[in-house]
């Protein structure tokens, strides 16, 4: 899957914070870009696998990564 993110420098502090709007509540951070996509690529993968579990247990659709 592909998800668009929002990265913010943060002047004060340094680094990056990074936002995916498709998941409220989905945010990460870095000392650097690179970093900072890296933990929100876990962050993603992270808040899917529960929006899954919540999914799966409640009888609803599940969200599966398919590799074509």
């Amino acid at each position: 899957m592909i998800f668009k993110v929002v990265v913010t420098p943060d002047p004060e502090d340094g680094g990056f914070t990074v936002s995916c709007p498709a998941l409220p509540g989905c945010h990460s951070e870095g000392e650097t870009l690179e970093e900072a996509l890296e933990n929100i690529g876990d962050a993603i993968a992270g808040c899917v696998a529960v929006l899954n579990e919540r999914a799966h247990r409640q009888g609803e659709s599940s969200v599966i990564d398919v590799s074509v």
